[in-house]
């Protein structure tokens, strides 16, 4: 997934253009310069009660006359004066989930046009990047190669104004967010047989080839009975997989800052066959590893 800042611009040739609705203010500044463009195309739609502005509430509208995009995805975005981030979020969410499923190669979304109470451009950009890598993620390695994947390949961020070095380092946080996110689903939704303790030891281990800050250190069976590690290795014998306990370091905090230290579980071997949790539940019990991941 390709995912960019651009300057925001009413006649952007795209695959799709994401414009917001709010339910008492009415069109945001882009959705008023597109519906003068069309021909009042967008009040008619709101005008008809085809879409409110509720939150979350989207609305497809196809091949509109006077502008570029193909499609036009009018994002519901709630009350302007109740917005909150969850309110901005859940909108994002839904605006990925209609393009995604609208078959479009690329898309445009000019929701950063929205205030959000305490959150500045940076925050809204990086929020939606890594809503685009999550909403258009499919764990489909195991399946035939004749399925077809999501088509979206290219988001822009549209924002007023040059984008500037800010808005740029957000957008690239937030992908990279979305991404590691990717990841961890990747290593969860791999069956015991593949994601081992020494298959993720070697994910590590290429992740830290790629990032220069990062720091990993494994420790096999011996070196963890020498550190008195008994309930990790017992509950490894569980499986005829090597028990493996993985250390991952990432030095680039301000200087003088305590460190931040996380534990995660990850019992690899745990498809449910050993839950005692009820029949319903049990398919679950192969995310035991989700720590670790």
């Amino acid at each position: 997934m390709e995912i960019k800042v651009k300057t925001v611009s009413p006649g952007v040739r795209t695959g799709c253009l994401a414009v917001a609705v709010n339910q008492d203010a009415g069109l945001s500044a882009t959705g008023k310069a597109i519906d003068e463009a069309t021909g009042g195309a967008l009040s008619k739609a709101l005008k008809q009660g085809d879409i409110r502005g509720e939150a979350g509430q989207t609305l497809m509208l196809h091949q509109l006359p006077g502008i570029a995009a193909a499609r036009v995805l009018l994002v519901g975005m709630g009350k302007a004066g109740e917005m909150k981030q969850e309110t901005f979020l859940k909108a994002v969410e839904a605006t990925v989930q209609a393009i995604n499923a609208s078959g479009a190669r690329d898309a445009a979304l000019t929701l950063a046009e929205e205030e959000v109470p305490g959150r500045d451009t940076a925050w809204k950009l990086r929020q939606q990047a890594r809503l685009v890598e999550t909403g258009t993620y499919r764990f489909d390695e195991l399946r035939s190669s004749g399925d077809r994947r999501p088509s979206l390949r290219r988001v822009d961020l549209l924002v007023s104004g040059r984008p500037g070095a800010a808005a740029r380092r957000a957008c690239e946080q937030g992908a990279a967010i979305g991404r590691g996110m990717n990841l961890a689903r990747d290593l969860g939704n791999r069956p015991a047989n593949v994601c081992t303790p020494t298959y993720l030891a070697r994910q590590a281990k290429a992740l830290e080839k790629r990032h220069q800050k990062l720091k990993v250190k494994v420790l096999d069976e011996k070196a963890m009975h020498k550190l008195g590690m008994g309930a990790l290795l017992a509950v490894a014998r569980g499986s005829h997989e090597p028990a493996r306990l993985i250390l991952l370091e990432y030095r680039n905090g301000p200087r003088g800052r305590k460190p931040v230290a996380l534990v995660g579980k990850g019992v690899t071997f745990d498809s449910g066959g050993i839950s005692i949790k009820p029949s319903q539940a049990m398919d679950e019990m192969k995310f035991d590893m989700c720590g670790a991941a």
